[in-house]
């Protein structure tokens, strides 16, 4: 193997730590790995495992147990640590992106999306701390970087810890990658997190579905008679930025500006060897390459988050043309199935950082829940303040019209008053507040593809479901009861009485 060592400067391992909080920021994965090992949350593994369906089925068990995250570090067949159940739990996510709780991020982007233009001095001051920390995002470009400390240019895949997770799977899959392309109009980035087929040494599918950025960015290069698309694939690094790569922004957002406003610093980034992309110098691994526009190669079965293998089609190439790394990566790595799995935890984050988004296009929404069975975009729960007549349909309509909500299968509203994080209250409020005829109704449109049920293809019918109260102006003509109540001063009584008789 072709191997050289390039001198870099060295990154601050430490990481910031906020009083009794989590951390406000890491610079690469290992502190991140270290803090977790400190409290508790990491389990060094010392023995052999394999990396086909063993360290899978680990993984899978200590998941479903709320087990600590596993640090492997003797892979049959590789040299390199692998790093698996990072984000698994509330609090690892939360510290992963930089807080002791996901609701800190949530009341920062609220804040800052509910700013309203200033209109005087006093306002225009006020607003200086919320674009500042915007500008301060910005990712800034270092001339070297601790992810191209080894350059290697005789690729060969297989001495990274590269897992089969399920036993009807193509091959073995890169299942936690940052994948970096590049508008070749606008010049914009986008980062994405899309499954990656191990083929052989030097290439591997590129899972790009047909509503992706990185899908569209191909077409576009195959419409301008550009037959190799840059393609780099950033691994590890920074515990935040594979988060943001999963992250459904609008279009045109950089992934990397979003980590850099999460983390309250701009995210360094370095030019890669071959190709003309740039990459986060935090990286433990980076491949670099192309896809050629032409080529499509049979992809799959992959045992997908919907608990069921998503089946065989044909998907673009990526070729690699040189792999680089620090002196001592860890392999950062996830297992995806049949829910809950650590996967869950990054959907949980995305359904708090994002609902204040929602909710500024959407004022009337109070909270919204996407449970870890719905795996993402199968069930979708709105509380709502209603406002009018059939304010419901119209909530659900609005919402499959939104970004990836389109890909919501179903929509159930309810009222303010009904907390959507209890399912088991929603059950009971729902299908009590529900007239099956009356208020079920169906739409068509876009569906994941990864949806085996559908009619067709990415094409499929969608449910909504209103469990508001209903109205007299909604042609309900009978009296609506009230929720059982017990009066507080009684339950104040009745509490005390309890504590006395020890009970």
């Amino acid at each position: 193997m072709s191997t050289a060592v390039v001198a870099a400067a060295p990154a601050d391992a430490a990481a910031s730590v906020r009083g009794e909080g989590g951390p406000t920021r890491w610079e690469d994965l290992a502190s991140f790995v270290r803090f977790l090992e400190a409290r508790g949350q990491l389990k060094r593994v010392a023995r052999e495992v394999d990396p086909n369906l063993e360290v899978s089925a680990i993984a899978q068990q200590l998941v479903r147990a709320g087990g600590p995250a596993l640090l492997f570090e003797r892979v049959r067949g590789s040299r390199f640590p692998l790093l698996i159940n990072t984000y698994a739990t509330r609090q690892r996510v939360s510290w992963a992106l930089g807080v002791a709780d996901l609701d800190e991020h949530a009341r920062a982007i609220l804040e800052l999306v509910k700013s309203q233009p200033p209109t005087g001095l006093l306002d225009k001051l006020r607003m200086l701390p919320k674009l500042a920390r915007v500008a301060a995002a910005t990712p800034k470009t270092v001339r070297s970087a601790p992810c191209q400390e080894v350059v290697e240019t005789d690729v060969d895949l297989s001495a990274l810890p590269i897992l089969t997770t399920w036993p009807g799977d193509g091959g073995p899959y890169i299942t936690l990658p940052m994948v970096i392309t590049r508008d070749p109009d606008k010049g914009t980035r986008n980062v994405g997190c899309y499954r990656m087929q191990v083929y052989d040494k030097r290439t591997t599918g590129m899972h790009w579905q047909l509503h992706k950025t990185g899908r569209r960015h191909m077409r576009r290069y195959k419409e301008l008679g550009q037959q190799r698309m840059p393609v780099a694939v950033a691994l590890g690094g920074d515990p935040i930025l594979p988060y943001a790569a999963t992250a459904p922004l609008p279009d045109g957002i950089d992934e990397f500006l979003f980590a850099g406003f999460l983390r309250r610093k701009p995210v360094e980034m370095v030019r890669c060897k071959t190709i003309d992309l740039e990459v986060p110098a935090s990286a433990d691994f980076v491949l670099e390459g192309y896809v050629d526009v032409d080529e499509l190669r049979r992809e799959g079965p992959f045992g997908d988050h919907t608990g069921y293998y998503s089946l065989a089609d044909d998907y673009p190439v990526f070729h690699v043309t040189a792999v680089t790394r620090r002196e001592s990566p860890i392999y950062a790595t996830t297992v995806v199935g049949p829910p809950p799995q650590e996967d869950a935890w990054l959907g949980k984050a995305t359904e708090r950082l994002f609902l204040p988004l929602l909710q500024m296009t959407f004022p009337e929404i109070v909270d919204m829940n996407l449970p870890i069975e719905g795996v993402f975009h199968n069930l979708c729960i709105v509380s709502i303040k209603k406002e009018y007549p059939h304010h419901a349909r119209k909530i659900c309509h609005s919402l499959w019209g939104m970004g990836q909500m389109m890909f919501a299968k179903c929509i159930v509203v309810v009222d303010d008053d009904v907390n959507v994080q209890d399912v088991r209250e929603v059950a009971w409020r729902a299908l009590n507040n529900i007239d099956a005829k009356r208020d079920v109704f169906f739409a068509e449109g876009p569906i994941d593809v990864l949806d085996h049920a559908s009619a067709a293809f990415g094409f499929g019918g969608k449910l909504g479901v209103d469990a508001t109260r209903k109205w007299k102006e909604e042609g309900f003509t009978r009296e609506w009861p009230e929720v059982l109540k017990m009066d507080p001063a009684v339950d104040a009584r009745a509490a005390a009485l309890l504590k006395e008789l020890g009970l």
